[in-house]
């Protein structure tokens, strides 16, 4: 069984829509939904990037049953992980129990607004285990003090606090990344189906725990138009998150991507509206063992339509294809 996701993809609508659109997703039965925390869309042509997490609290007050989770969240530079874990624990408490609070080590695109320069790989992956401790220390209530390699914490203390706080979930890239994903995280992130990642994480002790990874889709009833829109919008998603995590600005990843071809796109991306092309890209997470896999349908605007398609058509579909 793969139960399905929506993704409120900040970089792509402003935040009346994304909650609108979540909305409909909860109605038209995706499973569980994820968000995305960015400060710079990764293209010009995306054309947004609000709060997400005031658009979690409204996603909150909006629905009534879908679950929510952040796809990722960076706790180390732009936040101070005693802030994410306030955040977290209100977000646990506006949305009744249905927020999983998902990490990162983050990206140079949004990270570098606070200035600092940005940090190597391996220093960043110091930076997210001593925040993810700083976290489950306020989670479990009571004063905090902090005396770190990274982040000092003075007398912290979350004043509200959910009866279950939100499970920690930890994007991997990596052997590195897997590693402490297993020692640290409830549940695994992944935006590539590779079954490596996975026993990764399982040897390190992840064994067990949920798995989620993460799809682009573009949906058209024209293929030729949900083609350009991919290329316009997605083109940098075949990067590889070395590259991504490193660049500083939409512009750089203009340039990084100048000679990624539509046919490019078209391979790696299902687009048009074959339910049966989309059922084919799920297929590899299927297999390598994710058992939650969220949809990016790219564009803003294309989003009522999409889910129009997607509650008639192409949820029945997977279902049927992974149950």
């Amino acid at each position: 069984m793969v139960q399905i996701g929506y993704t409120m993809m900040t970089e792509q609508a402003g935040p009346r829509d994304l909650v609108d659109h979540l909305v409909r997703a909860e109605g038209a039965g995706y499973d569980f939904s994820v968000t995305s925390d960015h400060y710079f869309p990764w293209l010009r042509s995306q054309g947004h990037s609000p709060y997400a997490w005031s658009v979690l609290g409204a996603a909150a007050q909006a629905t009534s049953r879908i679950p929510l989770m952040t796809y990722v969240t960076c706790p180390s530079v732009r936040y101070h992980p005693a802030v994410v874990a306030q955040k977290a624990a209100t977000m646990q408490l506006l949305s009744e129990g249905r927020f999983r609070l998902g990490l990162g080590s983050g990206e140079n695109l949004n990270e570098h607004v606070v200035g600092g320069g940005w940090p190597s790989v391996d220093v960043r992956h110091e930076m997210l285990e001593e925040a993810v401790e700083i976290i489950r220390a306020l989670f479990k209530g009571g004063h905090v003090n902090h005396r770190g390699t990274h982040f000092d914490v003075e007398s912290a203390r979350l004043w509200d606090l959910p009866d279950e706080p939100p499970p920690i979930g930890i994007a991997v890239s990596g052997e590195q990344s897997c590693a402490l994903a297993g020692r640290l995280a409830d549940l695994v992130i992944a935006t590539e189906p590779k079954a490596g990642l996975l026993t990764a994480f399982d040897q390190h002790g992840g064994a067990d725990k949920p798995r989620v990874g993460q799809l682009p889709v573009c949906y058209d009833p024209d293929r030729d138009t949900a083609v350009k829109r991919a290329h316009a919008q997605f083109r940098w998603f075949g990067n590889g998150w070395k590259v991504n995590s490193e660049l500083p600005h939409p512009d750089a990843f203009e340039s990084a991507t100048q000679f990624v071809t539509h046919d490019d796109v078209a391979s790696a991306i299902p687009c048009g509206d074959n339910p049966d092309d989309f059922v084919e890209a799920v297929r590899p997470y299927a297999e390598a063992g994710f058992g939650e896999v969220a949809l990016v349908q790219i564009g803003g605007e294309s989003q009522p339509a999409y889910l129009d398609w997607a509650e008639k058509t192409l949820l029945p579909t997977l279902r049927d294809a992974f149950g």
